[in-house]
């Protein structure tokens, strides 16, 4: 994708979509919002796609949002600015939409809209200088774009709601303890890319399945996650992965 705010970087099945506007810190504007959308449906109507990294330029991840571009103008009644930030959510939410593996590599700061980037990939990976911030209370905002819901995905409820009242910046060793990031590593952007060549040799369907079962077992009963966690395995067991280690099980 040839695009000065966001990059859309190919290497066989692996797919990179990289914040570029390193000399701001990969601050959001529309500009931004708008390209990003962009990528993330490439992406999501890629059929070669087998995983995606969400990465930033220069020192930051995503340092938050510009405020004035990102909310306009802020004398619009409620209702009005409610269905203005709905689209703005949209254009970097449609991350939780794809079936395949999505992996934020946070090297330095995510912070307010930033995080929600990384929040809405499955796999979070600080770099030492990663400093993820919900700091939406200490600017007198209320937290958006599905931070409030994202982060109690996450942290649970308790964890939640201390960070979002705190508005404190959580380091990336604090990250990992809280379960805001899945692990460390010293480049996570190398991390990021080894598991996700380990991820793209599986079959996308089998990807896709384990996405859609661990959010249906996060949501609903176990009579339901078993339902389709039955429907899933008996449909895995006629595939071509599953059948070589089955041979080669039964010649041992």
């Amino acid at each position: 994708m040839n695009s000065e705010l966001v990059l859309l970087e190919s290497d066989g099945p692996l797919r990179t979509i990289r914040l570029n506007a390193p000399e701001r810190r990969n601050a959001l504007d529309l500009d931004l919002l708008g390209q990003l959308a962009t990528a993330i449906a490439t992406v999501k109507a890629d059929a070669e796609a087998r995983a995606l990294i969400v990465a930033g330029a220069g020192t930051a991840f995503c340092a938050g949002a510009n405020l004035e571009s990102m909310f306009g103008d802020v004398t619009r009644p409620v209702h009005e600015l409610r269905e203005h930030l709905k689209k703005v959510y949209a254009s970097f939410l449609g991350l939780r939409e794809l079936t395949i593996p999505t992996l934020a590599a946070v090297q330095g700061a995510a912070v307010g809209a930033g995080l929600n980037i990384a929040l809405a990939c499955d796999i979070v990976i600080a770099g030492p200088r990663a400093a993820f911030g919900p700091t939406f209370a200490e600017i007198g905002l209320h937290p958006g774009g599905g931070c409030s819901f994202m982060l109690t995905e996450r942290m649970g409820a308790a964890h939640a709601t201390a960070a979002l009242l705190s508005g404190d910046i959580i380091k990336a060793e604090d990250a990992v303890r809280l379960g805001l990031a899945n692990l460390s590593a010293e480049d996570p952007e190398s991390k990021a890319k080894e598991l996700a060549t380990r991820y793209a040799r599986r079959s996308k369907e089998l990807n896709a399945h384990i996405k859609r079962s661990v959010r249906i077992a996060a949501r609903s009963d176990l009579e339901t996650s078993l339902d389709f966690e039955s429907w899933a395995q008996a449909s895995s067991v006629g595939s071509e992965e599953f059948g070589r280690y089955l041979e080669d099980f039964l010649k041992n």
